[in-house]
C-alpha cells in the first residue's frame, strides 16, 4: 500500500473516532429546540479535536433545517419497483442526453477511463441521475444540513463523521462555509457527501484544486470513488458482475444500483 493511500486511511479512521466521541458527548434531539446548545457542545469538542476557528465560526452560523429533516423522513422513491423508479427518474432522457455528452466530452471521458479504468456509461448515468447533468445541484445550505443531521437522533454517528469532514474541508479551503447543495449535504455535479470529498475528491481539470461544481472534477472524483470501491478495469458492471459491487458502494438502494447499471450499459452501447 502506498504511503499516501495509507495516510488517507489513517485520516479516515481518525475522523471516525472523533465522530463517535463527539456524537456521544453532544446530546441529539428530534426537534430544533436544543440545536443551539448542541452546537455549543459540539463546537467545544471539535475545537479540542483540532478544528480551527474558521470552521468553528461557520458551524456556529448554521441553523436547524426543517427542510432537511422533512426530506430525510420522506424518501419514498427507493421503495418503487425498478421500472417505476426508472420511469420516475426519466431514464430514457438520461440515456439520450448521456450519449450526447459522451460524444461531446470524448477527451475528458477518455482521460478518466485511462486513469481510473471506469468507462463513460456509469459515470454519465450517475451524473444524470444525481443532478440532471449538473442542472439541479440543490440550494440547501450544506453545513446547516449536515449539522442538522448530526444533531438529529436518527443517524447521529454517521452524520457526525460527515460534519467533521465538512469542517475539515472548510478549514483547508476546499468547501466554502456558504456552500449550497442537496438536502442531506451533498455537493456538486454528482452529489458527494463531505467525507467522500475528503477521501475521493480529485482535481480533474488541472486547476490545482478540488471543486465538485466543476464537471471534470466531479466526474474524475466519481471514477476515483468507484475505483476505491473495487472497480476493475475492463470488467463488467451489471448485477452479478465484478464491478457491480462498486456501484453498490455509491448508493445502498437496490433500484438505484440496477438503474445505474442498465442506463450505463445503454449509454456505453454494450
Amino acid at each position: 500500500m502506498r504511503q499516501s493511500k495509507w495516510m488517507g486511511v489513517v485520516a479516515g479512521l481518525a475522523v471516525m473516532v472523533l465522530a463517535v466521541n463527539a456524537a456521544k458527548a453532544a446530546k441529539c434531539g428530534n426537534t430544533g429546540a436544543n440545536f443551539e446548545s448542541w452546537k455549543q457542545s459540539f463546537a467545544a469538542e471539535a475545537k479540542q479535536n483540532g478544528i480551527k476557528p474558521r470552521a468553528i465560526a461557520a458551524l456556529m452560523d448554521t441553523t436547524y433545517s426543517t427542510a432537511t429533516i422533512r426530506a430525510d423522513r420522506g424518501q419514498k422513491s427507493f421503495k418503487l419497483s425498478l421500472s417505476a423508479f426508472m420511469a420516475k427518474r426519466g431514464a430514457p432522457a438520461i440515456v439520450a442526453r448521456g450519449r450526447a455528452l459522451k460524444n461531446s466530452n470524448a477527451a475528458l471521458f477518455a482521460a478518466i477511463e485511462k486513469r481510473y479504468g471506469v468507462p463513460p456509461g456509469p459515470l454519465l448515468a450517475i451524473w444524470g441521475m444525481e443532478t440532471g447533468f449538473g442542472n439541479i445541484t440543490g440550494n440547501q445550505h450544506t453545513l446547516s444540513a449536515v449539522a442538522t443531521l448530526a444533531y438529529d437522533c436518527r443517524r447521529p454517528e454517521y452524520f457526525t463523521e460527515q460534519l467533521y469532514a465538512a469542517l475539515a474541508l472548510i478549514d483547508r479551503g476546499t468547501l466554502s462555509a456558504s456552500a449550497r447543495g442537496a438536502m442531506h449535504g451533498e455537493v456538486g455535479h454528482t452529489q458527494f457527501l463531505p467525507k467522500n470529498v475528503r477521501l475521493y475528491g480529485v482535481d480533474g481539470d488541472g486547476d490545482g484544486r478540488v471543486n465538485l461544481n466543476s464537471k471534470a472534477d466531479a466526474l474524475a472524483s466519481t471514477a476515483n470513488f468507484l475505483k476505491g470501491h473495487g472497480w476493475v478495469r475492463g470488467a463488467g458492471y451489471q448485477p452479478g458482475q465484478t464491478n457491480f459491487a462498486a456501484i453498490q458502494g455509491w448508493n445502498a438502494a437496490s433500484v438505484y444500483q440496477q438503474a445505474i447499471a442498465i442506463m450505463g450499459k445503454q449509454i456505453d452501447g454494450r
